[in-house]
């Protein structure tokens, strides 16, 4: 890896769930501990980490082994940008969609917008603009991309 490049971390358990709790720490959290000493290795001028929106009201252990992950990526003094979607609708996951009416609505209420926007759905075509955007424009420090940011393409 090449002095000055940008370390981009996108492993962790796919399809997420509550029962995959300990699969989380052994692979999601070991492999971001793993990443960062490569990275530093490397000399890597900016470290990119896919995370989660933060809080949530669900999938708990996900969401705290993802903010660990956040904070040994800060505590490594790392400039990094962490990516937090939600839901990423894709190929395969589409299901959620049935859902946007009730996200939508919410998201125009004062007392849910906040809730609604974090946690919303984003597509796999924003993602990736988001991830092109993050390397494109290296962080200085820590940045976060939540979902608004994610669905504009950038901070």
């Amino acid at each position: 890896m090449p002095h000055g490049c940008t370390f981009v971390h996108l492993v962790g358990i796919s399809k997420p769930s509550p029962w995959k709790r300990g699969q989380f720490e052994r692979v999601d959290l070991a492999s971001v501990r793993i990443a960062i000493e490569a990275a530093r290795a490397a000399a890597a001028a900016h470290f990119i980490y896919l995370s989660v929106a933060q809080p949530a009201p669900v999938m708990r252990s996900y969401v705290r082994v993802r903010e660990q992950g956040e904070l040994a990526v800060r505590a490594a003094g790392l400039d990094a940008t962490f990516v937090r979607p939600w839901y990423v609708i894709g190929p395969g996951r589409r299901w959620p969609l049935v859902m946007l009416p009730i996200y939508t609505v919410l998201e125009l209420l004062p007392p849910t917008r906040a809730s609604a926007l974090r946690l919303g759905f984003v597509s796999i075509e924003q993602m990736t603009r988001a991830l092109v955007w993050s390397v494109e424009h290296p962080a200085h420090g820590a940045r976060v991309l939540d979902v608004p940011a994610i669905r504009a393409g950038r901070v």
